[in-house]
């Protein structure tokens, strides 16, 4: 493909995936913040250590979202939304210290999805029937992208289910990451699940997650195998979010304690929010995926080093 026809086919695949996967789990579009207030306690500070970006205006300190993933549970409260219902939207977000690759760049696009669910539904059973959902509306997209564009995905009928743990103790010696790429290479789409809490004594999380949203015990990342990259492409991180019991223990856990006296921390904790579920859906990966691109810099427009720019044009990359 050219740059044109690349941009006509980032545009049919985000219409579509969008449209089917409103439907499929019963979401209404709604507009969201590029910032939000610091004091407020909705920003994803993500792993912790990462800086937003920021401004003042009027004396008050205002961020550039990381993810809306605790502004969504907000909104939902806010707008009335009943149980089973939900809203998604664009998420535009800037990570200026992300470390830049073939799948990050420091611009995020993604829909950000969440929907209200009853306390008895806060289970692995009810989060695996979403991802289940979820990977329904891929492979559906999947398929239609094979006519049109003519590439092999091989991706598999169902999606498997597998904890970290079980991830750990099937390749003890390997880290994460690569975990990851071998049981994505074997099952060609799996659901990992479990992620924020130590794996055991001596080995700590997979991988890092915000203490005050995801429910550790009830989280995981849609993962992909890419042949384009042959390795691992996680399209999606989401999770059941946390109650009250949750969230006290996991910022224990991060020693993040401080973090309760927040206006957002103590909506959880007078039960003032629903239960919900939601998370993240890349916009820049799928299109990847789909378009079997090597470096997301093919599908999006962002910031890259003028020698990278160079090495990769080298290499036949075309780069937005």
């Amino acid at each position: 493909m050219n740059l044109l026809e690349t941009q006509v086919a980032i545009k049919f695949i985000k219409d579509r995936f969008e449209a089917e996967l409103a439907k499929k789990l019963h979401l209404t579009r709604v507009s969201a913040p590029l910032f939000v207030k610091k004091s407020s306690g909705l920003n994803d500070e993500l792993n912790g250590v990462e800086e937003t970006v920021s401004f003042n205006v009027q004396g008050e300190h205002l961020e550039i979202v990381q993810s809306l993933a605790k502004w969504k549970r907000d909104a939902l409260s806010r707008y009335g939304f009943a149980h089973g219902e939900g809203l998604y939207t664009d998420m535009n977000a800037i990570r200026k210290d992300e470390t830049l690759d073939a799948l990050h760049s420091l611009y995020v696009d993604q829909w950000d999805w969440e929907k209200i669910i009853d306390k008895e539904e806060r289970c692995l059973p009810y989060l695996f029937a979403t991802v289940r959902n979820i990977y329904r509306v891929i492979l559906s997209l999947a398929k239609t992208c094979e006519k049109r564009y003519g590439f092999d995905y091989g991706l598999p009928t169902t999606i498997k289910m597998v904890s970290t743990k079980q991830l750990l103790k099937k390749y003890p010696s390997l880290p994460s990451k690569e975990r990851e790429n071998a049981i994505v290479k074997e099952y060609g789409a799996v659901f990992l699940y479990g992620i924020g809490w130590p794996l055991n004594k001596k080995v700590g999380p997979h991988d890092g997650r915000a203490a005050d949203y995801d429910d550790w015990n009830l989280n995981g990342d849609i993962l992909l195998y890419d042949k384009a990259l042959d390795a691992s492409i996680e399209l999606s991180s989401m999770g059941i979010r946390v109650d009250a019991e949750a969230l006290t223990k996991q910022l224990a856990q991060k020693g993040e304690n401080h973090k309760l006296s927040n206006p957002y921390c103590q909506n959880v904790l007078q039960g003032k929010y629903p239960f919900t579920i939601g998370g993240g859906i890349g916009q820049s990966r799928l299109c990847m995926y789909y378009l079997q691109k090597k470096h997301i810099g093919e599908v999006q427009s962002s910031y890259w080093p003028e020698e990278l720019l160079e090495k990769w044009k080298a290499e036949g990359l075309k780069i937005l």
